[in-house]
């Protein structure tokens, strides 16, 4: 009997002197850089907000974040390439309303994956606020004087693109409105739509505060209302969407931290808490702040994937109830 525990003990040991590195390697995260990737070239609100996130997640972790921008195929490239990584944490993707929601049902034909099912809602990063806005040539100081100036004269507004979220707010808001108007997408996005309606090539679009501030403030463009659940300091004066009339129309773009499907829930739980601890700090807040970046995050996973997931159904609605095809 003896001789028999004595044996039962020393297997017991080998088992855990085994099964101990392997616990302590999966607790510990990260042992490696991590490589984020980014669905655009370098430039834009979403790269920015990556590379700001991978600087003090670096600083935090002790291992580099690296940025890597995989651009093309509206957001497709980037998407497909963090579905198909290994869910250890080491892969990580700050996306977007167009990549990570709006993509689902707009190119469910084109994509090889879907979003909903393989990848991980981390959490929201950031919102960045919006405006309806027209050429101050434009007679109307509201939306419903454009609504009933729209009626007797031809207009245009203008988008990023085909099933962009500027496309689809501003299709809704032509529909609510009950005119019609000629949609002319720009791929050059705001570079080419802030001259376009300065320009008067058209007379209507919906774009972030943070590229037009300068142009607005000089009156090169006439803002109507924010898409901002409250009125904006920077203009105190345009009322919010509700208050003009079209409540619950207008997207204030976010930024959301996503990781491939089926990752550990523990790793899972420890990049959210990682990304907040982070995001949430007066430096990030500032930083962000002076570029008219709002941080925003999400209190769990869980609770991003529903919020993803609840705008994902929205835009296929919008999609289908406003009968957009896509070339």
């Amino acid at each position: 009997m003896m001789q028999f525990r004595t044996i039962r003990a020393v297997l017991l040991a080998a088992v855990a002197l085994t099964v101990a590195p392997a616990a302590q390697s999966a607790e510990k995260f990260p042992t490696r850089p991590v490589r984020m990737i980014v669905p655009y070239a370098p430039g834009g609100a979403t790269d920015i907000v990556a590379r700001q996130l991978a600087t003090k997640l670096s600083e935090f972790w002790g291992y580099q974040v690296v940025v890597d921008n995989r651009a093309g195929g509206s957001g497709a490239i980037a998407l497909e390439t963090v579905a198909r990584a290994i869910p250890d944490g080491y892969t990580l993707m700050v996306g977007n309303v167009s990549t990570n929601a709006i993509s689902e049902p707009a190119f469910a034909k084109t994509l090889s994956i879907k979003p909903s099912r393989d990848l991980a809602p981390v959490t929201n990063l950031i919102e960045i606020p919006h405006m309806f806005m027209v050429n101050p040539t434009v007679p109307v100081s509201s939306l419903k004087q454009l609504a009933e100036y729209a009626k007797t004269n031809r207009l245009a507004y203008a988008s990023a693109g085909i099933a962009s979220y500027p496309h689809l707010d501003a299709a809704r808001l032509v529909k609510a409105m009950g005119v019609d108007m000629t949609h002319i997408p720009y791929k050059g996005g705001a570079g080419q739509i802030i001259p376009a309606i300065i320009g008067n090539e058209v007379q209507l679009t919906m774009l972030n505060l943070a590229s037009t501030l300068p142009h607005l403030k000089a009156g090169r463009i006439k803002p109507l209302a924010t898409t901002w659940p409250t009125r904006r300091s920077e203009f105190p004066d345009v009322p919010t969407m509700a208050e003009a009339g079209y409540p619950g129309i207008g997207t204030n773009a976010w930024n959301g931290l996503f990781a491939p499907a089926k990752m550990p829930p523990a790793l899972l739980a420890q990049i959210h808490a990682n990304t907040l601890k982070v995001m949430e700090s007066a430096e990030m807040k500032e930083a962000l702040g002076k570029q008219l970046i709002s941080v925003v995050t999400s209190k769990s996973p869980a609770e991003y994937a529903k919020f993803v997931n609840e705008d994902i159904a929205k835009w296929a609605a919008v999609i289908r109830d406003n009968n957009i095809t896509l070339d």
